[in-house]
């Protein structure tokens, strides 16, 4: 196997859009940014890689002789209906955008920035020179970014009766909490590229992404990580309490202020950390798991979060890094407690497929290493069928108000429809 070339570039003024652009024109492509957020367990600042050497697409299992065969980079995705393959589960609604369950492919060209300098690892492109003159252009496009209309699948009326049979199901005690979701959607032209760039500087989250698997795509602006591997050890930081900005600095910190003294937030937090410890043990070695942060308070551009930190070691000994993904997937912060009782009860009331929503985007390196975030606060498009989906949701528990939890889902797609 050929060795790829590798070569710097500074990073210029307008050099990382004329890399994007080249980069959208490939039927698969990924750029993930951290807005250089400050995070003790990341890797890279922004990290670019498109043009497909190979594609994988199946199991977990299979995932595992792929990564193995070719020992690359892999970049892709895993979406919400991988749980299916991984548990005794369905999933009745349509499937409007055809995601596969797993995908990843090994690019042909990767762009890292990295202090001031893009390293550029390219199996096509033999030198700086040569990669510079396939780079287009960037003129500001005449096209429309958008056209699309999103509107409501499910009233709010539906919404409230909803979470009224949810809220029967905890007091029943089947489930403690869960994540439920409701989703806008639009027919229409959208441009892709142009949107994202036009709502990532907005959002500025440490796992943002632009996603593309041929007509499909996603533009992604997650605060969150679902898991990450270096080395043997595995981190989750799962997200639960979410309040406003406000413009007002003081109002700002009451909004802070009011997040963090929340015993309801607190509890659907200690909830899911709980079903995280519980999902990492499963595959860590003896008294390796810990919590060294609960309720953590982290401000975005958008929103307060409230974030806790899980952590263990790998068991390398008995599991590979798919046995990590199969034991916690899905996230425990996007489905409930416990989680197949929370998950049947998704697919029965709520009312659509979340495809890749509330699955994952990410990377796995030639050495095992991985990061992989959690597809929330994100727009799906199918460019063939000029077809736009956003999906919000948020944790039900037992004292919950239902009018507040459609206001959080309401506030949660305004920044992404408005």
């Amino acid at each position: 196997m050929m060795a790829p070339y590798q070569f710097q570039l500074k990073a210029e003024a307008g050099l990382r859009e004329k890399i994007e652009a080249l980069a959208a024109q490939s039927l698969h492509c990924i750029f993930l940014d951290s807005h250089a957020n400050p995070d003790p367990y990341g890797a890279y600042n922004v990290l670019i890689a498109f043009e497909a050497r190979a594609i994988y697409r199946g199991t977990l299992e299979g995932l595992r002789h792929f990564r193995e065969e070719h020992q690359d980079w892999l970049f892709g995705h895993l979406a919400f209906d991988l749980k299916n393959q991984l548990e005794d589960l369905g999933s009745r609604h349509p499937d409007e955008l055809e995601w596969a369950d797993l995908q990843f492919f090994i690019p042909e060209t990767i762009a890292q920035l990295k202090q001031g300098y893009w390293e550029i690892r390219s199996y096509e492109y033999p030198s700086a020179n040569a990669f510079l003159a396939c780079l287009p252009d960037e003129e500001p496009s005449k096209a429309p970014i958008s056209n699309l209309e999103f509107k409501a699948q499910s009233s709010k009326e539906t919404y409230l009766k909803d979470l009224q049979k949810l809220k029967e199901e905890l007091q029943f005690g089947n489930i403690y909490e869960i994540n439920y979701c409701t989703l806008f959607e639009a027919k229409g032209r959208l441009n892709p590229l142009q949107r994202f760039r036009e709502l990532n500087p907005r959002h500025q989250v440490p796992f943002g992404g632009f996603y593309r698997d041929q007509d499909r795509y996603l533009l992604c602006f997650s605060p969150e990580r679902y898991l990450r591997k270096r080395g043997k050890e595995i981190i989750s930081q799962p997200i639960k309490g979410t309040a406003a900005r406000h413009p007002d600095p003081i109002r700002d910190q009451e909004q802070k202020a009011h997040l963090l003294s929340s015993e309801k937030e607190r509890a659907e937090n200690v909830m899911i950390v709980d079903l995280v410890r519980n999902d990492l043990s499963r595959t860590a070695a003896k008294n390796t798991v810990s919590v060294p942060e609960l309720f953590g308070l982290y401000s975005f551009k958008a929103v307060h979060q409230m974030i806790s930190t899980v952590r263990s070691e790998l068991n390398e000994a008995k599991y590979s890094l798919e046995d990590v993904i199969k034991y916690s997937f899905p996230m425990g912060s996007m489905t409930g407690a416990p989680k197949i009782s929370a998950l049947k009860l998704i697919d029965r009331q709520e009312h659509f497929r979340r495809g890749l929503y509330s699955g994952s985007i990410g990377y796995i390196d030639p050495h095992g290493n991985f990061d992989f975030n959690v597809v929330i606060r994100s727009i799906a498009y199918h460019a063939q069928k000029e077809y736009a989906q956003v999906a919000v949701g948020s944790a039900i528990t037992i004292h919950c108000d239902p009018e507040a939890e459609y206001a959080e889902c309401l506030l949660k797609a305004e920044k992404l429809i408005s």
